[in-house]
């Protein structure tokens, strides 16, 4: 049974005087192409109404891309503040994935019009202005915040793989958005890696050492 994110950590943690706590999530940890993309968002936790205001706000994996646009919105018309970063493949290549995934973080929270005074994330700690950070695991299926960042990050992304899509046709990042499918499988196969690909992932360097090889390099 999943559970529906809500405010009861936000709650217990405002009880403990933190006031602007900064949601945390990212998209694209596991993608062959393209960008990891972290969205950051503060809630008003004072607003009565605040969740029914966004209402259907879970995590991002479980709802309509329709839906996630929708609330897209939502999210940015009711938050104190939203920030977006991005880690590029290359970035990924050089630094690793988890780092990189924290450096679309920092760069998220870079973004936000307030200061936020604690960091709420999904399963992964983050050094951001000596402030504290609590890890909830599952956490975007759980704090609303974290639920509300996961959309704002998958988002941004999709709309990102679209218009890589419309640079990269033949890869279908239209479909998939860089993840490992079949289709995109056969199409690196077919076409090989562009210049937006995570050289660094098994699948994609099995083929860049593949095509070194026919090469005699």
């Amino acid at each position: 049974m999943t559970h529906k994110a809500d405010l009861v950590e936000e709650y217990r943690l405002q009880a403990q005087g933190f006031v602007h706590l900064a949601g945390l999530d990212e998209a694209g940890r596991g993608a062959w192409a393209g960008p990891v993309v972290a969205g950051a968002v503060i809630l008003p936790l004072d607003r009565f109404d605040l969740a029914h205001a966004l209402d259907g706000v879970n995590d991002s994996k479980q709802l309509s891309a329709q839906t996630r646009e929708t609330l897209f919105s939502h999210i940015t018309d009711t938050a104190l503040a939203v920030g977006i970063g991005h880690a590029s493949n290359d970035e990924i290549d050089q630094l690793g994935i988890v780092p990189a995934t924290r450096l679309a973080m920092v760069r998220a929270l870079d973004q936000l019009a307030e200061q936020p005074d604690l960091l709420l994330i999904d399963s992964m700690q983050l050094s951001y202005r000596d402030l504290p950070c609590t890890s909830l695991v599952k956490g975007d299926q759980k704090s609303l915040s974290i639920a509300a960042a996961s959309i704002i990050a998958k988002v941004t992304r999709d709309q990102h793989m679209a218009l890589l899509d419309n640079t990269f046709p033949q890869y279908g990042f239209l479909v998939h958005k860089g993840y490992g499918t079949d289709l995109h499988h056969q199409a690196l196969k077919q076409f090989g890696p562009t210049s937006v690909h995570r050289k660094t992932f098994a699948p994609v360097q099995a083929l860049v050492d593949s095509g070194k090889k026919e090469a005699g390099l």
